[in-house]
């Protein structure tokens, strides 16, 4: 499969809003007793298109979400959105994790599980539906909402692609 290119977006000066998607205690057993270490997934996002998300690791929690804050800052990505939701249906894979968003009408909501819920709302989607098919690995289902958000193109986009005009792309 294709390698995705992504819309690649510097943090700046953005207004950045910050999700902890799930956090994960990690023990190893040692002569000397019990080491505890945590893993943070962060998803950070303008609610403007702009979404990003990281993975960061410490002996604390508060400093495993500072890192991965500062992870997700470095992995913003521009995201296609138009009157709140997307402009097409798209299916995405990541590991043994599947996902599938759709577009949806004014007032419909996300419709979306945690982890999807999360990239979704940073991200500014307002009215989508998506269904998480295969693992629920939260890890693997941001990427793969990444994968499709990352795929999604304007119909601006489509039509100069195709060297057709705009009417041509929505009527056929």
């Amino acid at each position: 499969m294709a390698k995705t290119q992504y819309n690649r977006v510097k943090a700046g000066d953005l207004e950045l809003t910050e999700k902890v998607v799930a956090i994960n205690r990690v023990v190893k057993t040692t002569k000397g007793g019990r080491a505890f270490s945590f893993s943070a997934l962060v998803v950070v996002g303008n609610g403007n298109g702009v979404v990003g998300h990281g993975l960061g690791k410490a002996k604390e929690v508060q400093e495993a979400i500072t890192k991965g804050i500062d992870d997700a800052k470095k992995n913003l990505i521009k995201v296609p959105v138009m009157n709140g939701t997307i402009p097409h249906e798209q299916l995405a894979k990541e590991g043994a994790a599947k996902v599938m968003i759709r577009p949806a009408a004014h007032g419909t909501g996300v419709i979306a599980g945690g982890s999807m819920r999360a990239v979704l709302e940073a991200a500014g989607i307002t009215d989508v539906l998506s269904k998480s098919l295969g693992s629920a690995n939260p890890h693997n289902v941001v990427k793969a909402t990444f994968s499709a958000l990352g795929q999604l193109r304007e119909p601006v986009q489509v039509a100069k692609h195709r060297n057709i005009n705009l009417k041509k792309v929505f009527n056929g």
